[in-house]
């Protein structure tokens, strides 16, 4: 059973930035949007946002950290190639296929494998941060934030590029006890699985010496 991570933040908050200090073959990029990362280095990735290849993927085991790049957009595109389509059926589609996404990143996974879920926040009506998601069932009877032991929060402000660590007020932003002592620190996630991998005793991203594929 692997650790799974939620990302959130808006368009240029510096989610998919966070991800320049990671090399090649250190981890496994889906790509759901099919964008260009938004820095010079080359990390391959694969654009797709067909679910059975990506809980492949993640169930391979290959490498031991993987990325999904804005993943809201894997409901958002199944969304639109179902808009012809009428009833609640469609919707509920939706939530199961990220749902079952969500239980293979997290049970399909071995013990030192890490992914991360790259999302753009929404608002429940009260106000309060959630993930972006299709439709109610999602919220209603899963919330989504709560599938994952830690959520950081990407921000861009006067003080530059980040990430939260810790909870500022009305948002999911969650962190076991002790992992980060600082509220908020910077918008590194190769940093974050450093941590992550001395909070578990996970393996290291990489062995030392090794030649590890990780090809999503």
């Amino acid at each position: 059973m692997g650790v799974t991570v939620l990302v959130l933040g808006h368009s240029g908050a510096g989610k998919s930035t966070s991800l320049r200090n990671f090399e090649p073959g250190e981890l496994g990029i889906f790509n759901s949007a099919g964008k260009a990362l938004p820095f010079r280095k080359v990390l391959p990735s694969v654009d797709t946002k067909d679910y059975t290849l990506i809980k492949r993927g993640l169930a391979g085991n290959r490498s031991r950290a993987y990325v999904i790049d804005d993943a809201n957009y894997l409901m958002a595109f199944e969304n639109f190639a179902k808009a012809q389509q009428s009833g609640y059926g469609k919707f509920t589609d939706m939530a199961v296929n990220f749902e079952q996404l969500l239980e293979v990143a997290a049970l399909n996974t071995d013990k030192d494998t890490v992914v991360y879920f790259l999302m753009h926040p929404d608002y429940d009506d009260a106000g309060r941060m959630k993930p972006k998601t299709i439709g109610k069932m999602l919220d209603n009877q899963l919330t989504v934030e709560g599938m994952f032991p830690i959520v950081l929060l990407a921000v861009h402000d006067a003080e530059g590029y980040g990430f939260l660590t810790h909870d500022p007020g009305n948002t999911p932003v969650k962190t076991p006890m002790g992992m980060f002592e600082e509220d908020r620190i910077d918008n590194d996630l190769k940093l974050v699985d450093s941590v992550i991998r001395d909070y578990y005793g996970m393996a290291p991203l990489v062995d030392e010496g090794g030649d590890d594929d990780a090809e999503a």
